[in-house]
């Protein structure tokens, strides 16, 4: 066993430089922060951005160093201009370098079921969003992304299950 200090302790500044080197070079990886909301009838709440040729789920890119529900909460309160106050966990997708992009994380979140005045308290705020609906989820993945039906598809069993999906590009 080696009697000599490590370097940590022995100089925390030339430490703290080594971490902030490795914060410098690392890879930095997008993160983006959905909600999956839905009605009585178990409809998802689905939104047509102007900006993509598909439809999605309220929410959208965490801002740097936001974390993925703060991401949530915030995107909510701009695009829809509701007051959600967060929900659990149901899944996050690791999605691999793809067309332009590099890797990212996304998350989903319950949104829980949403009253009808609330539902009728809907309000597109920010311009970037062209329409919203609920719809059946079966209904919901000839208007959506491959990828972002099969997301939602394991969201769905999240909620019935209990427990938090791990997914590679959509799948598990």
């Amino acid at each position: 066993m080696s009697s000599e200090i490590p370097l940590y302790r022995r100089d925390p500044q030339a430490w703290r430089d080594h971490l902030a080197e490795g914060n410098r070079t690392q890879p930095r990886k997008r993160v983006g922060a959905d909600v999956l909301f839905r009605d009585a009838t178990g409809k998802v709440l689905i939104v047509e951005p102007s900006y993509k040729p598909y439809w999605d789920l309220p929410g959208g890119m965490a801002n740097a160093n936001e974390p993925p529900l703060g991401a949530a909460i915030r995107e909510v309160r701009e695009e829809l201009g509701l007051s959600w106050p967060g929900g659990r966990l149901l899944a996050v997708d690791w999605v691999p370098p793809h067309d332009p992009w590099d890797d990212s994380l996304m998350f989903i979140f319950d949104g829980g079921i949403l009253p009808v005045e609330v539902i009728d308290s809907i309000t597109r705020l920010d311009g970037e969003l062209t329409s919203h609906s609920f719809v059946a989820p079966s209904s919901a993945e000839q208007m959506l992304s491959e990828r972002l039906a099969r997301r939602i598809a394991a969201a769905l069993d999240a909620l019935a299950s209990g427990q938090v999906a791990y997914l590679h590009d959509g799948g598990q």
